[in-house]
């Protein structure tokens, strides 16, 4: 009975893990998945964190340069000849010196190099966080084209199955036409033609949605791409949802100028600019430092007549202290300040021009995105009217058709615009989709469906 129980509850966990195996691998990924995912395993978005660490490393160094150092020394010499003594002497002696010694010094006044450093490597540092997030947003909204590009192959892949389907039920009306004698059976031969085509069109239309797929796993660093699919989000009256997002370029960009991370970055490096000028200026002004130490000396003399006395007294009875100030007095440096100070200038002159040249391609990319929105949305709404028209005038070729009063051909033509029209149709509610995902990201509002 035991046995038996133990065999049940190991076939349930075994049920279990397979079940929850099945259930991660048919996971269905939704955009704010793909891109949360892409941010945590992208490569690039990885080494930009790599250099935020770095930048941190870099603030703490300038921050530590404050305090006083400690450095300990030992040496060991021998000398031969006429050498110093232990008295201070020269004798014609030969001797050894062992000397230990101890030091620190603290800077005083650095001509403000040190705190100028230190905000300087805190611009860096906040430098380096807005690319990191610049990185991420472009990579979320590459992540929201490919996504899209998906839902569309799939919307394209339905239209395609279903005109494969209405041309096997074409066929199944045409051979009964042909056998009451409505319709030649040339006709059955051209529908049969044309389900072929059909059915060619669904297998590359299935293609393309395999493609899209792989593109956007690839996109996510995601290592194994077999069962991968996405969710289809509900989508309602396009326009009506998203026309919010389609605002003037001056009002996006009055916006964006203030929080985008491409813009704050060249305004960091400036900052970081104007405190490398600083730096360079405090090579003109005078150092203070202040410094104190601890040494001793052990002496041993190679001579038979001469008796050394012991390690440890010679070591405490020659130590010393000593404290000190260091003051350095710039007079002249061959023009090394001047010349650094010049090209800090040049450097600010530069930033500066990096940063307007920012600003006026971001309000270029900004009326680029809303002129595409709005021809994004004239062309749904033209697309939508072609479907009506297209969708009646395919209903009355196909009722003409039925009763054997049009051919195949008109019937096939009147099918292919209807086709051409819902392709179209799709195709232009995605790509309007995109645009107001764009002017959003231009907004600073996070993409999402």
């Amino acid at each position: 009975m035991g046995k038996m129980i133990r065999t049940k509850t190991l076939l349930i966990l075994a049920s279990l893990c397979v079940s929850g195996l099945l259930s991660a691998q048919s996971k269905l990924w939704s955009l704010e998945d793909c891109i949360q995912y892409a941010i945590e395993h992208n490569i690039s978005i990885k080494q930009l964190l790599i250099q935020k660490n770095s930048a941190e490393v870099d603030l703490n160094t300038s921050q530590m340069s404050r305090l006083p150092n400690l450095n300990a020394n030992g040496g060991q010499n021998w000398n031969f000849g006429r050498t110093q003594t232990q008295s201070g002497l020269y004798e014609n002696q030969s001797q050894s010196n062992t000397n230990f010694s101890i030091g620190s010094s603290i800077p005083v006044f650095t001509g403000f190099r040190i705190p100028n450093e230190i905000d300087r490597s805190k611009l860096e540092l906040e430098a380096t966080v807005q690319n990191l997030e610049k990185a991420k947003e472009d990579l979320a909204l590459n992540i929201a084209s490919l996504f899209l590009q998906v839902l569309f192959n799939k919307e394209l892949l339905k239209v395609n199955q279903e005109q494969l389907t209405l041309s096997q039920l074409q066929i199944e009306r045409t051979n009964i036409l042909v056998e009451e004698g409505k319709v030649p059976a040339s006709q059955l031969y051209d529908v049969e033609a044309q389900a072929a085509n059909d059915k060619v069109s669904v297998i590359q239309a299935e293609n393309n949605l395999r493609l899209a797929l792989l593109d956007l796993a690839q996109s996510l660093e995601l290592e194994q791409k077999g069962d991968f699919d996405i969710v289809v989000p509900a989508f309602g009256d396009v326009v009506t949802e998203y026309i919010g997002s389609v605002q003037p370029p001056q009002m996006v960009f009055d916006n964006a100028v203030q929080i985008k991370p491409g813009i704050r970055v060249q305004e960091l490096r400036v900052g970081s600019a104007e405190k490398t000028l600083a730096i360079a200026k405090s090579g003109y002004l005078p150092t203070l430092n202040f410094s104190m130490g601890y040494g001793t000396n052990y002496f041993y003399l190679y001579n038979k007549e001469f008796i050394n006395r012991p390690f440890s007294d010679q070591i405490k009875n020659n130590a010393g202290q000593s404290i000190g100030l260091s003051l350095n007095i710039p007079i002249f440096n061959r023009y090394t300040v001047r010349n650094q100070m010049r090209n800090a200038q040049y450097n600010i002159e530069n930033q500066q021009l990096s940063l307007e040249n920012a600003k006026k391609s971001l309000y270029k990319e900004i009326e680029t995105a809303y002129l595409n929105a709005l021809a994004a949305q004239e062309k749904y709404k033209a697309s939508q009217q072609a479907i009506k028209s297209t969708t009646e005038s395919f209903n009355h070729a196909k009722e003409r058709y039925e009763i054997g009063k049009s051919t195949v051909f008109e019937f096939n033509e009147a099918r292919t615009r209807l086709m051409r029209s819902r392709s179209e149709e799709i195709q232009a509610k995605y790509d309007f989709v995109f645009r107001t995902k764009i002017l959003d990201f231009y907004n600073g509002i996070p993409i999402k469906l």
